[in-house]
């Protein structure tokens, strides 16, 4: 069994500056399990072109208000509290947070290695964890 705490995190390696926010990583690859779980930031008034490639991703929103855009159907959707989704083709997205942080519980398959970034200083190319 494997038990953490958001504050055993903050301020650890597991605590990752991912590009526009933060990535406090509850669970690795190292951890043995299959898949990641992390506790997001994304940074008030960010935009970023994200695409995994190499992972499935779900996220659900816990606070903040932002939204998700499809890059190939243009399709925008509103992320609040209680908002659900699920990256299950590989899509290439802009992940925008309002003018408040915006809060998601993820889940990533496989498990991240903990130490991925993104590089969304590119803003023409999406970003993607290898």
């Amino acid at each position: 069994m494997i038990i953490r705490k958001l504050e055993d995190i903050l301020g650890t390696d597991r605590d990752v500056a991912w590009g526009n926010g933060r990535s406090r990583r509850f669970l690795i690859k190292a951890d043995g399990v299959p898949y990641s779980l992390t506790d997001t930031i994304v940074s008030a008034g960010s935009k970023s072109l994200l695409e995994y490639r190499n992972h499935v991703e779900t996220c659900y929103c816990i606070s903040g208000k932002g939204s998700v855009r499809d890059v190939a159907t243009g399709e925008e959707h509103t992320i609040v509290p209680g908002t659900m989704y699920a990256l299950d083709r590989h899509d290439a997205h802009y992940l925008t947070a309002d003018d408040e942080d915006l809060r998601l519980v993820c889940v990533f398959l496989p498990a991240l290695r903990g130490n991925e970034v993104h590089n969304v200083s590119s803003g023409e190319h999406s970003s993607a964890y290898v």
